[in-house]
């Protein structure tokens, strides 16, 4: 070995013993990566908004309602093990919901706008998180991550349908049964708790279409990315960035220390608050005649600014 190789072991050494968890902050980084990957796909080698709008479709219909599916059903729920989970995500979920609409009195927005933005307090980035989790835990903490999932995403998107539905004059309910991810979560609990057998070659092939989702769904999140700055709303904007990506996880830790979760399922539970908001906030705000623009740049800058305040909270956990 070379003195100049040595020197660097050394220096590595030294760096990692002053800061032994700096690789848990590294976690996040090939996921950022593969949304860097999606916004180099589309603006720099050609692949058109057609080619990603059919992605996100595939990823949205397909893939991840089967990944959701395949996850709460392969591992075995009870009413003892869901306890915990089941209080804090819902704590943490109404926290946010909370939160976000306490802008519409402090700040008096646009009723369209409030209705929009809302759900990017609270919703969250399931394809960071289901892949985080598996870094951060292993199985174990997929599993965990995936309970949460499947508990949140009936609960916020029931929260989000409802503020856009009120402006719209449509209906939750008829808005709620044809949402793919509501169905499949609510199906796959179902199937849990009733103890219904899943066959091996459909857990396969839901596994395989489960596996396709994360990659595609972040890369899909980077081809997204957008913006388009809207200075009349800069202050309900910076008002739920700093709900999504500051005020939410500390309200998790509370809320995991008051219930005492384990070290992993506490985790696990503050990195559920800490993601970036869902990129699916913007379909939905679209497909409901919200404001596209404003939900869009939401995301964006929150993808952007959690790619420094995940490893935070990461190393804050460690």
């Amino acid at each position: 070995m070379s003195r100049i190789e040595e020197l660097i072991v050394a220096l590595s050494t030294i760096i990692f013993s002053r800061v032994p968890h700096m690789s848990v902050a590294l976690l996040v980084l090939p996921e950022f990566l593969m949304i860097a990957f999606g916004w180099l796909l589309k603006r720099k080698f050609g692949f058109s908004s057609e080619f990603f709008t059919s992605v996100e479709k595939l990823v949205y219909y397909v893939l991840f309602p089967a990944l959701l599916f395949h996850s709460i059903t392969r591992v075995p729920i009870t009413l003892e093990s869901a306890a915990d989970p089941l209080a804090g995500t819902i704590a943490v979920a109404t926290a946010g919901i909370a939160m976000s609409w306490l802008a519409s009195p402090v700040l008096r927005p646009p009723a369209l706008a409030m209705a929009s933005i809302a759900q990017c307090g609270y919703r969250f980035n399931a394809y960071i998180a289901l892949a985080l989790s598996l870094s951060l835990g292993g199985p174990d903490g997929q599993a965990i991550m995936a309970l949460i999932v499947g508990i949140a995403v009936p609960f916020v998107n029931v929260a989000a349908v409802y503020g856009l539905a009120r402006q719209q004059g449509s209906g939750i309910l008829s808005s709620l049964i044809r949402n793919p991810l509501f169905i499949s979560t609510t199906l796959g609990l179902a199937c849990n708790l009733a103890g219904l057998p899943i066959p091996a070659f459909i857990s396969t092939l839901l596994a395989k279409l489960g596996a396709a989702s994360i990659a595609m769904g972040i890369i899909c999140v980077g081809a997204s990315l957008l913006w388009q700055p809207s200075q009349t709303n800069f202050k309900l904007l910076s008002w739920m960035l700093i709900v999504k990506l500051l005020a939410l996880p500390v309200c998790a830790w509370f809320i995991a220390n008051w219930l005492e979760l384990e070290p992993l399922k506490k985790q696990i539970l503050v990195l559920f608050a800490a993601l970036p908001p869902a990129p699916t906030a913007y379909v939905l705000a679209v497909r409901m005649g919200g404001d596209g623009k404003l939900v869009s740049l939401m995301i964006s800058t929150g993808t952007l600014l959690a790619a420094l305040t995940l490893p935070l909270w990461l190393l804050l956990l460690a």
